[in-house]
């Protein structure tokens, strides 16, 4: 495993939340990846090391991308949400992550 080169309270950090919302159910049926909510400053090699000491899986690569908050209006005053990290995790084959699964 690559936790070796982190420490497991940075790791514990990294993942935010998963991301469910239509598009990440459709790449997860399609493509075995399961999307997260990370840290605006986490890496790829961070991202990988932290979802396999988290979920006990082997990950095979990782993809990131970041988005960019949305413009909301509040009465006359307009603002902006903040920017935030994506991360795309693929599993390698035969490798799941059940978030329904009572523990």
């Amino acid at each position: 495993m690559t936790t070796a080169k982190f420490s497991d309270e940075r790791l514990m950090q990294v993942l935010l939340a998963p991301v469910v919302s239509e598009k990440s159910t459709m790449v997860a049926d399609k493509n075995e990846q399961i999307a997260f909510k990370v840290l605006s400053d986490a890496t790829k090699p961070e991202v990988k090391a932290a979802v396999e000491l988290m979920f006990k899986v082997q990950v095979d690569k990782v993809s990131v991308t970041n988005v960019k908050g949305k413009a909301k209006r509040v009465g006359r005053a307009m603002g902006r949400r903040k920017d935030w990290k994506k991360a795309y995790v693929c599993l390698k084959p035969g490798q799941e992550i059940n978030f329904t699964a009572g523990e």
